[in-house]
């Protein structure tokens, strides 16, 4: 059975699911692919991991960075779970390119090569928004693209961390 709860935030309502113990979801609630991972069969149910979940989104909502993550369930593609770990890496008030993180899919999945547009289509699934890092990743030259939340939702949570800019160097490996 999966759950859900109701969260009212700066930047309208979130939808948060779970099975129990774990968050399994996260999306603001008129957000593309919203409930991707939420089965038709939900109940709404008061549960610890929503209560630690808010007090996330509390401190994240205040500007301040969370010291902590609530446990988390991802069930997707191995390419999809090594992109959202390498978003989960993404420190409070950077952002990176999705050619940065294809290079660093690449190393972690031991291949050559790994397509931006994968890793885009990866970002975009991501069913945990905001706690999984999505809106930290930029376009090749800094630019604002792409958001299942939508782009002025996006330069509000980029402006509330106050990074604008990429600030990632590969050869630092920074994020690995």
């Amino acid at each position: 059975m999966q759950y859900i709860h109701q969260y009212s935030s700066p930047l309208g309502g979130i939808t948060l699911a779970s099975a129990g113990d774990t968050l399994t979801g996260l999306w603001f609630d008129d957000q593309k692919y919203f409930g991707s991972t939420l089965a038709q069969d939900f109940t709404p149910k008061e549960l610890p991991i929503f209560e630690q979940t808010a007090q996330w989104l509390e401190l994240y909502f205040k500007g301040k960075e969370p010291d902590f993550t609530p446990p988390l369930s991802l069930n997707a593609t191995p390419f999809r779970e090594t992109i959202w770990k390498i978003l989960l890496s993404i420190p409070y008030g950077q952002t990176i390119t999705y050619g940065q993180i294809a290079c660093l899919a690449a190393e972690k999945l031991a291949v050559s090569k790994t397509s931006a547009r994968a890793v885009g289509g990866a970002v975009g699934h991501n069913p945990i928004s905001l706690i999984i890092p999505c809106h930290r990743v930029v376009g090749a030259s800094g630019k604002l693209t792409g958001y299942a939340g939508g782009i002025a939702r996006k330069e509000k949570l980029l402006s509330l961390e106050h990074c604008y800019q990429p600030q990632y160097t590969h050869k630092t490996n920074k994020y690995s």
